[in-house]
């Protein structure tokens, strides 16, 4: 079977959910004995992917794949041709949206990994009301195109396949779920060079308001002027988007996103991770935490209920009395059973996931 991989993301922004998904399902793709890879995407003039994937002549920057014009002209003017010069059975978009437009190849099947409707539901940081319009108007359109003409549809929870048949009852038939994957690390963890407090609570991810992290630090300050106990707290993700009265608050450290190592070294070296998102189409950090052996508390709602195990701290992202009095429970340090946390986490390892992968190509090819 000769599959088509949208590599935009992997390209992008390596280093978020949906590129290390990205990365991840091309790896697992390349490893099946009955999958011919192609990767498309389009790249810098020499950047060094452009000796393996299939990328338009013309040069392109690794950043800024999302942006309307370039979307428009690889989607449009060059990936139709791309898969039907080369033969293509399946062809694999993985971020939401972004199958080709028309005339679409005669043959070739195409799947739509969605991993939420969040860009549908919600509102995204962007940095003028125009920008914002233009990009709620054409992500919509793209999503409602994609979930439209994909054969099928792969979600990485079951909140997120009932959410696409909620919405999209006409694509309910659809919709499969595959989990995403958390690699079994093999490389050494690092920790990053910036320096961090000898006790820590971790938050990973801070872009998107869903994220809930303004809100969190609210709450773990009053929790923390009452309870000494309650340790510092180190956010992954950048500050851009926490307001500037708490980046400066005594006890919240700020990293940039992280290579695998350092935020592997951060998972392992945190006395917990918090997830308090509100929307939530997976909850990847808080699975990598667990397969580090690191305890996790999570919001309630959403997907996050569905992958942690039963007895996980959990608190609502609306009620800030109920996650004080959580985090005055919990900031006794309590040692964990790190081998009960790896073995849940290992559901979603590279064995599993291929598995699963496999078996979603195979019902195609049928």
């Amino acid at each position: 079977m000769r599959v088509g991989l949208d590599y935009r993301p992997g390209i992008s922004n390596p280093n978020n959910g949906i590129g290390r998904q990205n990365v991840a399902l091309a790896t697992v793709l390349g490893q099946l004995p009955d999958v011919n890879l192609h990767l498309f995407t389009p790249a810098p003039a020499d950047h060094p992917l452009r000796s393996t994937a299939h990328c338009p002549g013309w040069v392109s920057p690794a950043d800024g794949q999302q942006r309307l014009p370039r979307r428009l002209r690889f989607e449009f003017g060059y990936m139709p041709w791309a898969l039907r010069r080369l033969g293509i059975d399946v062809h694999i978009s993985t971020f939401n949206m972004g199958l080709p437009l028309p005339p679409r190849p005669t043959g070739v099947r195409y799947v739509l990994q969605l991993h939420d409707l969040f860009q549908l539901q919600l509102k995204n940081h962007h940095s003028t009301w125009l920008r914002e319009t233009v990009y709620r108007i054409s992500d919509n359109l793209s999503i409602r195109y994609s979930v439209k003409v994909a054969d099928r549809i792969w979600t990485p929870s079951q909140y997120s396949a009932d959410e696409v048949a909620r919405v999209f009852p006409a694509a309910a038939h659809k919709v499969r779920v595959l989990s995403n994957l958390v690699p079994t690390f093999t490389q050494e963890p690092v920790l990053p060079t910036l320096p961090l407090p000898s006790r820590f609570w971790l938050l990973v991810g801070t872009r998107e308001p869903r994220k809930n992290v303004p809100w969190f630090i609210e709450h773990w300050q009053k929790a923390r002027l009452t309870d000494s106990a309650i340790p510092d707290l180190v956010l992954v993700g950048g500050g851009e988007f926490v307001p500037p009265e708490q980046r400066a608050l005594p006890g919240v450290h700020i990293m940039p996103a992280l290579g695998d190592a350092e935020l592997q070294g951060l998972y392992s070296a945190a006395e917990r991770l918090w997830h308090p998102s509100y929307a939530e189409g997976f909850g990847l950090p808080v699975i990598e935490a667990m397969a580090a052996g690191t305890p996790v508390a999570v919001a309630s709602g959403t997907s996050l209920d569905e992958i942690v195990p039963a007895g996980t701290p959990r608190f609502s992202p609306y009620d800030g009395a109920a996650v004080i009095e959580l985090m005055h429970r919990l900031a006794q340090p309590d040692e964990p059973d790190r081998k009960a946390l790896q073995d849940w986490a290992r559901r979603y390892s590279e064995q599993p996931y291929r598995a699963r992968v496999a078996e979603l190509l195979q019902e195609l090819q049928a």
